[in-house]
């Protein structure tokens, strides 16, 4: 059986939930979304969490209750998926990107510095492969007025010193992704953190087609039926279904943070004395690495990272490659202008970057044989 880079584990306990769900009087708009968002808000130590249908969705929705609309920038890291930035096109933002700092692959206070403009408005830092970005630093670099959003669609389970990722201490919100390679999964899913109340109530409103219910804050009050449009919005709500599986998935969150720690022990005893090779990058002392991915880095550049990932594939081992710089994908030089050489870090951490199979499920065996195809095909 070919061994991917990244899948989702789903036992018992999480069929029963969902059973449970489809059996019960909701399918969607129901109590269990309420239950899922409280229960995430404990665990990231947040006092609000409102669920999506997707981490894109929140991000849209993240990017719509900061206030961004056009002649606003919104930066964000060049390695990173391309709806980190898109965030900012889907509201009329100019998406603009900072380079990594090579030591850690995640942006540092220096290149968001350097990558700002008088029109900058949001800061998209993203916890690249679930380390987390040094987002304090970010916040004294930047300043107060502009709106920081944590990526963090990698990083549920991950820790710094001050806590959870997702307790918006530097923030003012945090998005999170539950695709089924993600740690815990929903099926499809997101959710968006934050200490504010305003920016709850924007964020809930517009996820249901910026509508209010709520009698105090209606223009007019009709009845118990009525409701207002009050701004444009999207059907961006998560069901019951996905709810009752993603709760589900929260109570083992430890346990798959743990595991996938373990590996990541493993494959740096495995690698580790391979010259080719640099591997992820491990997290300081005070915080915990999610390890969504574990990537490595072959300093051969480009034409040996092919080798090695077709090498892989063809003995079953599917490895993958995150990310290219979002802004050389077509559609950005296109829109943008934006040409190669923009991020010369990320370019070269892109030119030799694969990542590894990683999830709780890989058995010990699985995860030497791929560890030594690696170091066969290095």
């Amino acid at each position: 059986m070919p061994i991917p880079y990244g899948r989702q584990s789903i036992e018992d306990d999480d069929i029963a939930a969902v059973v449970a769900a489809l059996r019960s009087d909701w399918l969607t708009q129901g109590p269990a979304v309420a239950a899922f968002e409280q229960a995430f808000a404990a665990a990231c130590e947040a006092p609000h969490a409102i669920a999506f249908s997707s981490g894109t969705a929140a991000l849209h929705a993240a990017a719509h209750a900061a206030g961004l609309g056009p002649g606003d920038e919104l930066t964000t890291s060049a390695i990173t998926f391309a709806a980190s930035a898109n965030c900012g096109a889907y509201v009329g933002a100019k998406p603009t990107f900072a380079d990594i700092d090579p030591s850690t692959w995640n942006v540092s206070a220096e290149t968001v510095a350097r990558a700002l403009t008088p029109g900058t408005r949001c800061v998209v830092p993203v916890h690249f492969a679930g380390l987390p970005a040094p987002v304090r630093a970010i916040r004294a670099a930047v300043g107060d007025d502009i709106v920081i959003v944590e990526d963090a669609a990698h990083a549920i389970g991950a820790h710094t010193p001050e806590g959870p990722v997702g307790a918006c201490h530097h923030a003012e919100m945090a998005v999170f992704s539950f695709h089924p390679v993600k740690t815990i999964t929903s099926g499809e899913g997101g959710m968006v953190t934050t200490r504010d109340p305003h920016i709850a109530e924007r964020l809930r409103e517009f996820r249901t087609h910026g509508m209010r219910k709520d009698p105090a804050r209606l223009e007019r009050h009709e009845g118990g039926w009525h409701h207002e449009q009050h701004e444009l919005g999207f059907n961006y709500r998560l069901t019951d279904l996905q709810s009752a599986l993603g709760r589900s998935q929260l109570a083992k969150l430890e346990r798959f943070v743990t595991r996938r720690n373990e590996l990541a022990d493993r494959y740096r005893e495995l690698l580790g004395g391979e010259q080719q090779l640099e591997l992820a990058p491990a997290a300081l002392s005070g915080y915990r690495h999610a390890y969504h991915l574990f990537v490595v880095r072959h300093r051969g550049g480009a034409a040996a990272r092919r080798r090695l990932y077709d090498g892989l594939h063809a003995r079953g081992i599917l490895a993958q490659v995150h990310y290219q710089p979002v802004y050389r994908h077509p559609w950005y030089a296109r829109s943008y202008g934006y040409a190669p050489g923009l991020c010369p870090n990320a370019e070269s951490y892109y030119e030799g970057c694969l990542s590894l199979p990683c999830f709780p499920a890989l058995s010990s065996e699985q995860q030497e044989e791929v560890a030594a195809a690696v170091l066969a095909l290095a």
